[in-house]
């Protein structure tokens, strides 16, 4: 598999089980959205050259359309429209009378900047042709789950609710500084020669981080210094879905599969991908002014793990940690951090209920963004609006049609009754729930065959987030 397809491969979209815009297409004539019988589908073109995709059930709309926003989608590979995550929790939410709507966004990368308008563009070819929902129901994956919360803060008017699932709610500022603080370890401690920031061969920059995590991996010194880095991002130590989670004290493990988030998913972004990012943003957005690295490590769920592989390593930690600290440190270029506050960090400001959904287990974007968000939204008072579902597996957005059926149906739920069921939301009813709509939707997909996967809902609370930042936070 060449760069380019494995990159593809992991990108922040892992849908895992498939994996001023006005339309330039010909505008339809107003119509009811569904009821003729079969689902219809019906594509377009924004003016931005974005395309976008609609779909209409069989039978009668129930009034409800879920805009759906898609991930990362990795420079220079395929980019269609998406308005769901699966084929199976499509064909049930069809099959139940709702409408779906999504676009391509007019760029790959870190496309926030062009999603949030495509998307808007989206809403408004369906309400021009079908006529304004009673319900709007915002919902994505991964880079999709970002921009689903920047859809509900931007342009709270056009949203009812939304379902944000594995999203990078920490925020673009938040996301990208705690990416920096666990590549300045690798830099710092493993390699000097792998770029940071303002990286000018992204390729190359990639394959020396590869081959020098490799060589590490070898050596219990490396492995020690590894799992440092990974800590400073709260990596966990499960990676494969469907696998059962190391042991508390399996440290050897953990870090084996923190080696292969780094290696096979994290590195490429920040290694490679962080330079679409600068690019975008005319320099570098991130910084480590002011952080010190023993205080975040204090922080991190990943700490006995550190303090075991350094000790059987006979490395000092604390030489390690002095040596991050003294380092010299890197600035923020003050352009690029507007860029990314407005491409999209959040304030907190929500008006319409919200349900988050976040597999523990996962390393891309980890759990501890759900905090992260909950931070920011009770810090504004919109914490009754809130609630999040976390689903016991490794994996990026690992869940099952199962899963994803059952938070949708929570979500319209809080819609119709006006009022959150908490108990609806315990982890025991809600996989009762998922287990009942049967064997055909509590399934996943691992080396491409489908398997079946019972609901994981489990009670859980992230750590806090490394690097927090939102739009009230001063910039160095």
């Amino acid at each position: 598999m060449n760069r380019t397809s494995r990159l593809a491969a992991i990108s922040l979209s892992a849908a895992l089980l498939t994996a001023g815009l006005a339309a330039s297409a010909p505008a339809l004539a107003s119509q009811t959205c569904g009821g003729t019988g079969s689902v219809t589908t019906v594509n377009g073109t924004l003016k931005d050259g974005a395309t976008w995709e609609i779909q209409c059930p069989a039978g009668t709309w129930n009034g409800t359309l879920f805009l759906y926003s898609h991930g990362y989608v990795v420079p220079g590979t395929n980019n269609p429209a998406q308005d769901v995550g699966d084929p199976v929790t499509g064909a049930w939410m069809l099959g139940h009378g709702f409408a779906l709507a999504g676009s391509s966004y007019a760029t790959t990368g870190w496309a926030i900047q062009q999603a949030l308008p495509d998307q808007i563009g989206t809403l408004d070819v369906f309400g021009s042709t079908y006529g304004a929902p009673a319900h709007t129901v915002a919902w994505g994956h991964s880079l999709g789950g970002i921009i689903t919360a920047g859809l509900i803060q931007r342009y709270p008017g056009r949203f009812s609710a939304a379902l944000p699932m594995c999203g990078v709610l920490s925020g673009g500022v938040a996301t990208w500084n705690t990416a920096l603080d666990a590549a300045f370890a690798f830099q710092q401690l493993v390699d000097p020669s792998i770029q940071v920031v303002n990286i000018t061969n992204p390729g190359a920059n990639l394959t020396a981080a590869e081959t020098a995590a490799a060589a590490a991996q070898q050596t219990p010194q490396g492995r020690a210094r590894l799992a440092l880095s990974a800590a400073l991002a709260d990596t966990p130590g499960w990676f494969t879905p469907l696998s059962p989670e190391p042991a508390p004290t399996d440290f050897a493990a953990q870090e084996a599969n923190q080696f292969l988030w780094g290696s096979q998913v994290d590195y490429p972004f920040a290694f490679a991908l962080r330079a679409e990012l600068e690019f975008r943003a005319g320099g570098n957005p991130s910084w480590n002014i002011g952080v010190n690295y023993s205080t975040e490590l204090s922080k991190s769920p990943n700490l006995d793990e550190v303090v075991a592989l350094y000790k059987a390593a006979g490395l000092s930690l604390s030489k390690d940690l002095q040596t991050l600290n003294n380092a010299p440190r890197i600035s923020p270029d003050p352009t690029a951090v507007a860029y990314l506050e407005h491409n999209i960090s959040f304030n907190g400001d929500i008006k319409v209920p919200v349900l988050t959904m976040h597999t523990t287990g996962d390393g891309l974007v980890v759990p501890e963004n759900e905090q992260a968000y909950r931070s920011v939204v009770r810090e504004e008072q919109n914490g009754a609006l809130l609630q999040e579902i976390f689903v016991h597996r490794a994996g990026h957005c690992a869940f099952t049609p199962a899963e994803t059926i059952t938070a949708v149906r929570a979500l319209v739920n809080r819609l119709s009754t006006g009022a959150w069921d908490f108990q609806g939301l315990q982890p025991g009813s809600l996989n009762n729930r998922a287990a009942a709509l049967g064997p055909s939707f509590n399934i996943f997909v691992v080396n491409g065959k489908i398997v079946p996967a019972p609901p994981m809902f489990v009670s859980f609370s992230p750590a806090p987030y490394p690097r927090p930042f939102d739009l009230g936070d001063p910039v160095p």
